[in-house]
């Protein structure tokens, strides 16, 4: 197949484009639950001590320095000197300085080139599928929303309601700008995705005294039924559940230090979500003749 001069130019727009995308992304998984623990951390204080002084969440302890997703500009982790901009640029800066600060000749994290090239395959992968419309554009942002959220969660184990709830919105506004003849199966998506895995976290919680899940997790199931409409949550929770078990069987086989710690479900309630959006006709019709 040939390209013509203007599929060329949007196939590297929107590589430039996405590549700049997960490079922001990047500062969101890193800053975003940092933020997070401060903020709770200045409403415990001002429950426990009320008289104290006011903390404020968007500067760094004990200094006036400000902390948010946009300040202060991105630095080293272990020198902390400021990364110059030509360093900065996405892909290109990482292997330029072959993986090492230009500081402190530290490594820097794969997971910063990492996420910028899953950035640029997602979008391109969205702009193939879909071209230039407007349907792209809602489904690469819910892609990329994902990304941020599969990367947090294995990090942290967090699912913040910052990400979840605007994806669940932005779903049913997708819907119904584009879809709406399918705004109610996309209500009621959200609230079977809540309504599921809330029953089986309590449901395990009776049986076993534990809690299998977070509610971030009920949150993204919402989201992605609000995406996707609940005939796609049997596959979603298929998918999720069934990889999710296989790699954690495997990764707690071959790190034996992580048996019996509890391993982050989002990562796989994001990998079925991109699978759906991508290729959710085909998939589901295969699934149906092959069950059916």
């Amino acid at each position: 197949m040939s390209l013509n001069p203007p599929d060329l130019l949007l196939w590297g727009l929107t590589a430039v484009l996405s590549l700049c995308i997960g490079s922001f992304l990047n500062v969101v998984i890193c800053r975003l639950p940092e933020m997070m623990a401060r903020d709770w951390q200045i409403q415990a204080r001002a429950t426990l001590e009320p008289q104290a002084d006011t903390l404020k969440a968007d500067y760094a302890p004990g200094t006036s320095q400000p902390f948010s997703l946009l300040r202060p500009a991105s630095r080293c982790p272990d020198c902390h000197i400021a990364i110059a901009w030509h360093d900065n640029l996405p892909l290109l800066g990482w292997i330029k300085r072959r993986g090492r600060c230009a500081g402190c000749g530290q490594r820097i994290s794969l997971q910063y080139p990492l996420v910028e090239l899953a950035s640029g395959l997602l979008a391109l992968a969205v702009v193939a599928l879909h071209g230039a419309t407007l349907q792209s554009l809602f489904i690469a942002g819910a892609c990329l929303t994902l990304l941020a959220l599969a990367v947090i969660d294995a990090r942290t184990q967090l699912l913040p309601d910052s990400l979840t709830l605007p994806l669940l919105w932005a779903g049913l506004l997708y819907q119904l700008l584009l879809h709406p003849s399918a705004l109610g199966d996309a209500v009621a998506g959200a609230m079977a995705g809540y309504l599921i895995l809330w029953s089986l976290y309590w449901l395990f919680r009776l049986v076993t005294g534990m809690q299998g899940m977070g509610y971030g997790d009920f949150k993204l199931l919402a989201a992605l039924g609000a995406w996707l409409g609940w005939q796609y949550l049997p596959m979603l929770l298929l998918l999720s559940a069934g990889l999710g078990a296989a790699v954690g069987l495997l990764i707690q086989r071959l790190v034996p230090e992580l048996r019996g710690k509890p391993l982050p479900f989002g990562p796989w309630l994001a990998l079925a979500g991109w699978i759906a959006l991508l290729a959710g006709n085909p998939l589901t019709s295969f699934s149906a003749r092959t069950l059916f």
